[in-house]
């Protein structure tokens, strides 16, 4: 079964990435110059190229905005955990992984893999029941980063986390009350874990973490939404690792 992205950055950085791309889509009579880049970058790849109107797109894409490209693609290969832990060693650095706990919206998931990209993760983790998949969504909010990130999926977090700390990953959760998270070591092997949109980290994952920290809150509003309370987290790690030369 076949899967779809849309939009001209998530498709040129599929291409870029050499994702197996089976046929594209593109607004017929159309002179955008990203465009013609596409179809110049497709047919060098000889990928079946097909002319189509507008209302065509705009019913595949289901109404979202297609930019004039659509792509056929291959479903997202998922990678094991193991394969993260080694990308980290082949790098000769301490592995930096973020654990998502049933989130659920995919344009979370997409912010959280770009962040994950931005400052240099080794991959993210999701569980196979109860959250988002790699979708056109999590491509298109990712801004293409999903290319670049890997994605493992596993049946149970739970004990997914205990196969990190054997591995000598620490694992941090968030939660209130908790030491404020700037005050933590966040060096060394680190996974973070982002909890539920609304509910947070469940009870067996919070349990399962070496420790936790939490985020000071001094408005009205009591929690950040997933994506940014998990990036705030995420660049503390990079600044406590350039410190630290770790």
């Amino acid at each position: 079964m076949e899967d779809i992205i849309y939009g001209k950055n998530p498709i040129i950085e599929a291409l870029e990435a050499g994702h197996e791309i089976n046929k594209m889509l593109l607004l017929e009579g159309s002179r955008d110059r990203n465009l013609q880049k596409i179809i110049e970058a497709a047919r060098s790849k000889k990928i079946l190229l097909q002319f189509v109107e507008r209302k065509m797109l705009d019913k595949i894409a289901e109404g979202e905005n297609h930019q004039g490209v659509i792509a056929y693609i291959s479903p997202y290969e998922y990678y094991e955990v193991d394969a993260l832990i080694q990308i980290a060693r082949d790098k000769g650095e301490p592995p930096f992984l973020i654990i998502c706990d049933e989130i659920t919206d995919p344009h979370n998931l997409g912010s959280i893999i770009r962040t994950a990209n931005a400052v240099g993760a080794h991959g993210v983790i999701i569980p196979k029941r109860r959250s988002a998949a790699i979708n056109q969504t999590v491509v298109k909010t990712s801004c293409g980063a999903v290319e670049y990130v890997p994605v493992a999926r596993v049946t149970n977090i739970t004990q997914t986390i205990k196969a990190l700390q054997k591995e000598g990953v620490w694992i941090v959760g968030t939660d209130m009350g908790a030491p404020v998270y700037h005050e933590a070591n966040l060096t060394g092997s680190i996974g973070i874990v982002v909890g539920n949109e609304g509910d947070g980290i469940s009870r067996l994952v919070k349990e399962s973490c070496d420790f936790m920290i939490s985020l000071p809150m001094m408005g009205a509003v009591s929690s950040l939404n997933a994506s940014v309370a998990c990036g705030v987290v995420m660049y503390e790690v990079v600044r406590q690792r350039n410190i630290n030369g770790k």
